[in-house]
C-alpha cells in the first residue's frame, strides 16, 4: 500500500476512534462533556502515534519525526487542548445528545489537526535550524583537486568560449594553490557547443546524447569531478567567477554545503532580472513549503558549493533533471542533516536566460510531487555506505 493510502487509512481510523469515543462518553457516562472529549482526543492520539510509526511510516524516511517523542507529544498536547476548548465553546448550549455533538466534534477535529501540523512543522524547523547552522566539523573531504567548478550549457556555442575565459581569468590561479578543474556539461545541444568547449580550454566537456534538463546536466558533472570542493554556477555567469572561490573558502572552513542567495540583506544586484521573473522567483519559494521544511530565502540561485562527499552523497540520489532540481538537493541536505550556510551573492541578470517562467512552473509543481513520491518511496535513503550528514546516526 502506498505512503499516502497508509496515511489515510490511518487518520480515517483514528477519527473514528475519536468520535466513537465521544459517542460513548455521551450515551454512558453524565460526565462533563469536555472531559469526555478529552478523554477521547488523548486514546485517539496513542492509538495515531502506534498506527503510524507501525504502519504509515514504517517504510518511509520521514518516521524519524515520529521517534522523536517529546515533540510530538508537544505538538499533540497543543492540539488536544485547542480541541477540548473549541468543543466546550460549540456544545455549551447544545442537548446531551450524540447528533448534537457530531458537527461541533468535527470542527474540533478540524482545527486541532491544523494546529498539529504547523506546530509540529515549527518545532522540525527550528532543530533543523539549530543543525544547520552551524560547520559541521568533518574531516578534509576527499578529492585530488581543490575545486572543480560544473558549468552546464546549452546551445552556448557562442558564448561559450568567452565564459571558459572569464572563468580561467578568476579562478586559473587555483592551478598552482591545490588544483582547479573546469567542467563544461553540453546539455545536448544541437550546435557546436561541446566543440567550442572543448577548443577553449575546458578541462572536462561532457557531452549528453540528448537535452535532458540542467539537473541532469549538473548531475553528470558534479558526479565526475574530481575536487575536495564542488561547485556549479550558470554559463551566462550571472555569478562572477571570483564568488566560486569565497563559497569554496566557506566550505573548506566546514560547511557542507554554502548556496548564493539573491534574497540576502547583503546581495548586490547589478542588473535587475525582468519583473515576470522576479514574480515567478517568489511563487517558486512559496511552492517549495510543500517538499521543504526550512524556510530558505532562494532556492534558485544558481551557485552552489558542496563538499565532495556530500555533494556524491546527493547528486547519486537526485532524479529531477530539470527546472526544480535546486530544490531536490534543498531536500536531500534537509534529510541527511548537512550543514548548509547562504550567503550573499552579486548579480548580474542575463536578458537571455533559458528560463520560461509561465513554461515551466508546470514542470515545477510536476516535480515537486514526485519529490514528495520519492521521499514517500524511501527513494532517498542512506546507504550502509554512507559516512556524513544524517545517515551516520539515523
Amino acid at each position: 500500500m502506498r505512503f499516502a493510502r497508509r496515511f489515510t487509512a490511518t487518520g480515517v481510523v483514528v477519527t473514528l476512534i475519536d468520535i466513537a469515543v465521544v459517542f460513548v462518553g455521551v450515551a454512558a457516562t453524565a460526565w462533563p462533556l469536555p472531559l469526555v472529549d478529552a478523554i477521547a482526543v488523548a486514546i485517539a492520539t496513542c492509538v495515531s502515534y502506534a498506527l503510524h510509526r507501525a504502519i504509515s511510516f514504517a517504510a518511509e524516511p520521514a518516521r524519524r519525526w515520529y521517534r522523536d517523542l517529546a515533540h510530538y507529544l508537544l505538538a499533540a498536547g497543543i492540539a488536544l487542548a485547542v480541541d477540548v476548548v473549541l468543543f466546550a465553546m460549540l456544545t455549551a448550549s447544545v442537548d446531551r445528545t450524540a447528533g448534537a455533538v457530531v458537527v461541533p466534534k468535527l470542527l474540533a477535529l478540524v482545527a486541532a489537526f491544523l494546529v498539529r501540523l504547523i506546530s509540529y512543522r515549527r518545532m522540525m524547523f527550528r532543530d533543523l535550524r539549530e543543525a544547520q547552522g552551524r560547520p559541521a566539523g568533518r574531516p578534509d573531504a576527499p578529492g585530488e583537486l581543490r575545486l572543480s567548478l560544473v558549468v552546464p550549457a546549452f546551445r552556448e556555442e557562442d558564448a561559450i568560449a568567452s565564459t571558459i575565459a572569464r572563468v580561467e581569468a578568476g579562478l586559473g590561479h587555483l592551478r598552482a594553490d591545490g588544483g582547479f578543474e573546469l567542467i563544461v556539461v553540453d546539455d545536448g545541444s544541437p550546435d557546436e557547443t561541446a566543440a567550442r568547449a572543448r577548443s577553449a580550454g575546458a578541462d572536462v566537456v561532457i557531452g549528453q546524447p540528448r537535452n535532458s534538463g540542467k539537473g541532469a546536466a549538473v548531475r553528470a558533472g558534479m558526479l565526475a569531478a574530481r575536487g575536495r570542493t564542488v561547485a556549479f554556477t550558470d554559463a551566462d555567469l550571472s555569478y562572477s567567477p571570483e564568488q566560486v572561490e569565497g563559497l569554496m573558502r566557506q566550505v573548506e572552513a566546514g560547511w557542507d554545503v554554502v548556496v548564493g542567495s539573491r534574497k540576502h540583506t547583503e546581495t548586490r544586484t547589478l542588473v535587475a532580472a525582468r519583473r515576470l521573473r522576479e514574480v515567478g522567483g517568489r511563487v517558486i519559494n512559496a511552492l517549495t513549503s510543500a517538499v521543504l521544511l526550512g524556510q530558505y530565502r532562494d532556492t534558485q540561485c544558481g551557485l552552489k558549493a558542496f563538499r565532495s562527499d556530500v555533494a556524491r552523497t546527493i547528486f547519486a540520489r537526485s532524479v529531477v533533471d530539470g527546472f526544480a532540481f535546486d530544490i531536490e538537493v534543498f531536500h536531500l541536505v534537509e534529510r541527511f542533516r548537512f550543514t548548509l550556510l547562504e550567503v550573499p551573492v552579486d548579480v548580474v541578470n542575463s536578458s537571455t536566460s533559458t528560463v520560461h517562467v509561465v513554461r515551466d512552473a508546470g514542470r515545477l509543481v510536476r516535480d515537486l510531487f514526485r519529490i514528495r513520491s520519492v521521499a514517500h518511496q524511501g527513494g532517498y535513503e542512506p546507504s550502509s555506505d554512507d559516512k556524513v550528514g544524517f545517515a551516520a546516526h539515523d
